[in-house]
């Protein structure tokens, strides 16, 4: 019996039903792997995903018929779909927008919420403010709050004098839209229908999520940014708020990142989609009333994980050893018998890495927000295309650093953004990709923005290429104060996560 029509079986059965299959299911899944017995096959690896399915079932029942009258949750009330693993509402702001929301593919959003978290003061002038972008799955939580004390994705890259200072600039941090963390995206409720949105959300654009974060500016009466700042995804938007509006970004930081999504990239994220997709649960993405596609989800982690981290950390930390088995099992006269389900060390990891995620995010969220990124190409050609006008580059001086600007006007502030300006380590190409005039023509609303360049060589996600080529067209455009670094290290695309000293270091001193 397939999983669907298991999970339509225990949806459909009496409570005392679900209750005895949910406990036969969880005697029967096996927790680790062993051995195969050649007279009778186990794939323990198979059965986990029963076990985690009977888990959510069972959870479910006890919610029920622990409730001592109508049920509030979502997900007692409507189905067994788990409460993904998302900050608490209390410790968030949220935005309400009633205004509808232009889109590029689309028509427009006719409201939408925001979740959003700050750090820092903001100053009476309102003009120290970095806009910080997530990548694909993060929450507005990057660093601990007293609202919520638990470590952000970025928290040792937030507060006083780190790479994103407290002490002088006031931090701002989205949920994006077609998230799942508090902003609207596919599981939010659509005001028109009163059902949830699933697949009728509208296929949406980075140009997009940025729109919807210059609403809450305006909101906030922020009318510039001192800086939009990114990392992975977030590169990409931090490179959309400055196009979009170069007058008010004063400063681009892009880590790790693109203007321009490649066909690999394109290739791993499809991969990704299509195995989510291909999970019975997932329903053509109608499935909040019942079993998330907790497979699918699992799945397609372990492929974004390879992509992820890099073959020389990997080398480092797993080789090519095994996972330990108990002596009982080991028979010295013969050769360890290899299992078919997670044995080589490397296999364990992306097994709990995909085991940890598959029922923290939505799983339409990711394939919205993925193929956003898919769509994500800022050449003129393509920007024409999709009908947008790009703006005159930023006539007004680019912002001073708040220890600058607190003096009065010096001759060395007619050369600070002038010897920001360097590159060591990045020749000009000798043999410049086809695209690159056509993506400086897209990104020449740009040449008067001071913009940060991080690229790292081990990176097999965002190439440390594309990362030169960003540089490059800047430069193009006739940008001369483009500042571009590249890491080594083995952290892979993870670098800007883990690396605060060289990461963090870079930002620091491009800022401040």
């Amino acid at each position: 019996m397939n999983v669907a029509k298991l999970a339509r079986r225990h949806l459909k059965a009496p409570r005392s039903a679900v209750l005895q299959q949910v406990r036969a299911r969880s005697t029967r899944a096996a927790s680790t792997c062993s051995i195969p017995n050649y007279a009778e096959p186990s794939f323990p690896c198979v059965d986990a995903h029963a076990a985690r399915e009977s888990r959510i079932l069972a959870s479910t029942v006890k919610a029920a018929t622990s409730s001592s009258g109508p049920s509030t949750s979502s997900s007692s009330s409507s189905g067994p779909e788990p409460p993904y693993a998302r900050p608490s509402p209390s410790s968030y702001k949220t935005f309400s927008s009633k205004d509808p929301l232009p889109l590029v593919y689309a028509p427009p959003l006719p409201q939408f919420e925001i979740a959003y978290e700050t750090w820092g003061t903001l100053s009476p002038a309102k003009d120290n403010v970095i806009l910080l972008h997530t990548g694909l799955s993060a929450s507005s939580h990057a660093a601990s709050t007293e609202l919520n004390r638990a470590e952000g994705w970025w928290e040792h890259f937030i507060g006083p004098g780190r790479a994103l200072d407290t002490n002088q600039f006031f931090i701002i941090c989205t949920n994006v839209l077609g998230g799942c963390y508090g902003t609207t995206g596919p599981s939010s409720l659509d005001a028109t229908t009163g059902e949830r949105y699933a697949t009728r959300f509208p296929v949406i654009s980075i140009f997009d999520m940025v729109q919807a974060q210059f609403r809450l500016l305006d909101h906030l009466g922020i009318d510039k940014l001192y800086a939009s700042v990114g990392s992975s995804m977030g590169a990409m938007q931090s490179l959309a708020a400055g196009w979009l509006q170069p007058e008010r970004v004063g400063k681009i930081v892009s880590i790790s990142g693109t203007a321009r999504s490649s066909p690999s990239a394109i290739a791993m994220r499809f991969a990704q989609r299509s195995v989510l997709m291909a999970d019975p649960n997932w329903n053509k993405g109608f499935y909040y009333d019942g079993l998330p596609p907790h497979t699918g989800m699992k799945l397609a982690r372990q492929i974004a994980t390879i992509t992820y981290r890099s073959g020389p950390e990997w080398d480092q930390r797993f080789g090519r050893k095994f996972r330990e088995i108990p002596d009982a099992q080991q028979d010295s006269e013969h050769p360890r018998v290899p299992a078919l389900c997670p044995d080589f060390l490397i296999e364990t990891y992306l097994d709990y890495q995909g085991e940890q995620f598959c029922l923290k995010y939505d799983a339409n969220s990711l394939i919205y927000i993925s193929k956003a990124m898919d769509l994500f190409d800022m050449t003129g050609s393509s920007l024409k295309s999709l009908k947008l006008t790009p703006p005159a580059p930023r006539s007004s001086p680019p912002p001073l650093p708040p220890s600058l600007a607190a003096h009065l006007p010096s001759p060395h502030h007619d050369y600070y953004h002038s010897h920001l300006s360097h590159s060591k380590s990045h020749p000009p190409p000798s043999n410049p990709p086809p695209h690159l005039p056509d993506l400086a023509e897209g990104l020449k609303p740009l040449a008067n923005t001071p913009t940060l360049v991080l690229g790292v060589q081990s990176d097999i996600l965002f190439p440390v290429e594309q990362q030169r080529e960003v540089a490059d067209a800047l430069r193009m455009t006739g940008n001369q104060m483009v500042s571009y670094y590249e890491l080594g290290g083995v952290w892979g695309h993870d670098t800007f996560l883990l690396d605060v000293q060289n990461v963090g270091g870079a930002i620091r001193g491009f800022l401040s």
